[in-house]
């Protein structure tokens, strides 16, 4: 289900920039990398927050890296879409409704591998802070009650 309510452009001036730049052109492009746009929910305020990240995608999900570009605390996209997994994410001109998830353990080192490989400053961004950078999963819902929570495609809005 499409997210609804508000939205609340970013207080930093080159992110509000750059969502207004991607959602003007639909383009998928930061500095000549693939970017995504993803908006969450506020995890205090409830309006909605978009937000440009490195495009991080496998087999029809994507990683989301809460770098801060190796800062010491975690970017506040992270803490919305723990309070409010259901988030919505732009590629270029495709739109899916998708859920996120904390990764740990195997299934973190294997994405944050994908994400280094799509993004190489990810290993300098490590080396720059003591925090354990968290990497989220980004992918469909479960269909509620199919047969063993079978995965729904993601739902596309153009």
């Amino acid at each position: 289900m499409p997210l609804s309510g508000e939205y609340a452009p970013s207080s930093v001036g080159w992110v509000r920039d750059e969502v207004a730049h991607l959602l003007a052109t639909g383009g998928s492009a930061f500095r000549d990398r693939p970017v995504v746009l993803l908006t969450t929910v506020g995890a205090r305020t409830g309006l909605l927050r978009r937000t440009p990240l490195m495009r991080v995608a496998h087999a029809g999900r994507y990683a989301a890296v809460a770098s801060m570009a190796g800062g010491d605390r975690h970017p506040a996209w992270y803490a919305n879409a723990l309070a409010h997994p259901a988030v919505e994410l732009r590629d270029g001109p495709l739109v899916l409704d998708l859920v996120a998830r904390e990764l740990a353990g195997a299934e973190r080192q294997q994405w944050w591998s994908r994400a280094c490989t799509a993004f190489p400053s990810y290993v300098q961004y490590q080396r720059r802070t003591r925090r354990r950078i968290p990497v989220l999963l980004l992918e469909p819902a479960l269909e509620p009650g199919g047969p063993g929570g079978a995965a729904r495609g993601p739902v596309q809005h153009l």
